[in-house]
């Protein structure tokens, strides 16, 4: 078993954010290698968030974001549990920075479920004159037009998309992150997002 540093251990806890006893642990279950020490804890973290996930949520704060001179804008609420965590500065933070992922990524909704059904039609029928187009058989259709609407999903629900400070994470991931680290269940509930010019 690796020798578990005090350096190791702190560096493992500016990446992540977790607690010291988190990192020694991880570090530990993984014999000492970091990024598969990163990947246990953001494993943990999702546990976590999902454990807590069926708790009430009746706090909360709503953060606002305007960029261009005015130009675009992004209002989005988030829920917590308790008024304490509404008022914790990694919460703030966290909101802070989904409204400027908001402005900059443009999602269609939270969740793939979000996007209105016409909008989801509407790509389905362009995948498949695709893949038609391409002279693709009818049971290979079915399997390219779910593939690229999955892709879709991913591009543009916010939950789903890349973080646009971390693109090696997703916005869940980093929402699960903050579950893990203040243990409270914490939700995006809703956004707008206002741009000049576009109705």
């Amino acid at each position: 078993m690796a020798d578990i540093s005090a350096k190791m251990v702190k560096q493992l806890r500016e990446k992540t954010g977790s607690g010291m006893m988190d990192c020694k642990k991880a570090l530990a279950e993984c014999d000492g290698d970091m990024e598969q020490a990163v990947d246990f804890l953001r494993k943990k973290g999702l546990a976590t968030a999902q454990k807590r996930a069926g708790r009430a949520m009746t706090e909360g704060r709503i953060e606002s974001y305007i960029h261009m001179g005015g130009k675009l804008g992004v209002m989005v609420e988030i829920n917590c549990e308790t008024d304490f965590v509404a008022r914790n500065d990694d919460f703030r933070e966290f909101a802070k920075n989904i409204t400027m992922h908001i402005a900059a990524s443009n999602p269609l909704g939270i969740r793939s479920e979000d996007v209105p059904q016409d909008v989801v039609n509407k790509e389905k029928d362009i995948y498949r004159a695709q893949a038609a187009e391409m002279g693709k058989p009818d049971n290979v259709l079915e399997k390219i037009v779910e593939g690229k609407l999955n892709k879709f999903f991913k591009d543009n629900c916010l939950l789903n998309q890349d973080y646009v400070r971390d693109p090696d994470i997703t916005v869940s991931d980093l929402l699960n992150e903050l579950i893990a680290k203040i243990g409270e269940n914490i939700t995006i509930k809703r956004f707008v997002r206002f741009q000049i010019g576009e109705s």
